[in-house]
């Protein structure tokens, strides 16, 4: 692994921690924040929702926290008692220490987290690198998972070869070059300045990960037998979105997939439609 802890030092570590602290501390419905004990450390974890309501699991993408989701949690805590989930090794306030990717050890993690929330089944939505997670999670231990809703999921396909020189072009160019460069992973739409200036904070702290996410293969991605929504944006520009789509539909034909034509990797403002999905006939959940 080329780095073994998300921050690169303390200082950086508690900067990105007060600002976390202040969204946390805006959030207009009742939560709370808690620590779950997992073999790897402890595990960060925002809960909103009645307690005796089905559970639904929200795991953020690399580069960023459970902050994402925040918005959300309003819509789908009317429904579900409500986890979003710091990834570990990414620069929330779960444990620093950074997982491989290859092996277990990830769902391993995950599946620690469920028994250590009381969590028997659950709904879970990923997106990016945690879409990839619910998917391996998903696969491991299918009992665990009532429905899988997947945003632009690594894994599926290889990242794009040209990702690495756009990067670059627009992290030489200073400060207005990297906030191009998020617009672009945005598809080329505008983000909130309070959430792009966030985005900067960790990007100068964050240990961000090189090592490839391995592809799962057919006989994996043939597994996956409960209920899953893909979505993929069309101007996804690290991933191949349109490969992503052909293959799953493949290899899970009962998944609804859907290619948004204007969207780009950073998938978000989805919450209606993964709701109407989630609460279709046969789920848990309550209109």
């Amino acid at each position: 692994m080329t780095n073994s802890f998300a921050f690169k030092t303390m200082e950086g570590r508690n900067a990105v921690y007060k600002i976390y602290d202040t969204f946390l501390g805006s959030m207009r419905i009742p939560n709370e924040q808690i620590y779950v004990d997992t073999r790897f450390g402890k595990a960060f974890v925002i809960a909103a929702g009645k307690k005796d309501a089905p559970a639904l699991v929200l795991l953020h993408g690399s580069g960023f926290n459970s902050v994402m989701w925040i918005e959300d949690m309003e819509k789908y805590s009317q429904y579900y008692r409500v986890y979003a989930v710091d990834l570990q090794g990414e620069p929330g306030k779960s444990d620093g220490k950074q997982l491989p990717f290859e092996g277990s050890d990830f769902d391993n993690w995950l599946l620690d987290v469920f028994m250590g929330l009381s969590i028997q089944k659950a709904s879970i939505v990923g997106i990016s690198l945690g879409a990839w997670l619910a998917l391996k999670f998903s696969i491991a231990n299918p009992q665990r998972v009532n429905k899988l809703v997947l945003l632009c999921p690594a894994g599926i396909s290889a990242l794009k070869a040209s990702f690495a020189y756009v990067s670059l072009f627009y992290l030489l160019s200073g400060e207005k070059g990297i906030e191009r460069l998020y617009r672009k992973v945005n598809g080329g739409k505008p983000i909130p300045q309070v959430i792009m200036d966030y985005q900067k904070l960790i990007g100068k702290h964050f240990n961000f990960r090189r090592e490839k996410i391995p592809l799962f293969t057919d006989a994996e991605l043939s597994r996956v037998t409960m209920p899953s929504l893909l979505f993929v944006g069309r101007k996804d520009i690290m991933f191949h979105s349109m490969k992503i789509a052909q293959r799953y539909k493949k290899l899970v034909p009962n998944a609804k997939v859907t290619v948004l034509q204007d969207k780009g990797h950073t998938l978000v403002g989805l919450k209606d439609e993964i709701l109407e999905f989630l609460l279709h006939e046969g789920s848990t959940a309550k209109l």
